[in-house]
């Protein structure tokens, strides 16, 4: 989609910092973090959020936990504990329309969401 950021972004439009990337996916830091580790996992194709992800293979759904756990461990908080988050629609607060999990940890996180 050319109007989406994060489109733009996996693309290489726009700079990130890279945490992982493969063929299928992307990892970077958001530039708004909530936790001292907060780094967003997309799918480098265009899905609008996770209600849209019907048409999306079981495989590449789990791809994006996988990464999700990946970044967990090499951001150093799989020990101590990381929240995996997807906000879906305008009512949970989702301000980027493209399928995307946040990936927090690095402190106790009592109870707040992404």
């Amino acid at each position: 989609m050319k109007d989406c950021l994060f489109c733009k972004i996996a693309a290489g439009e726009i700079p990130c910092t890279k945490v992982y990337e493969d063929e299928d996916t992307l990892a970077f830091r958001d530039i708004a973090p909530q936790a001292p580790v907060h780094v967003l996992v997309i799918p480098k194709k265009h899905v609008s959020g996770l209600s849209e992800a019907r048409g999306e293979s079981d495989k590449a759904l789990a791809h994006l936990l996988r990464v999700a756990a990946d970044v967990a461990r090499k951001e150093g908080v799989e020990e101590s504990g990381y929240r995996v988050v997807t906000n879906c629609g305008r009512d949970a607060q989702q301000s980027v329309p493209h399928l995307h999990l946040h990936v927090l940890g690095g402190r106790g996180l009592n109870g707040e969401m992404a």
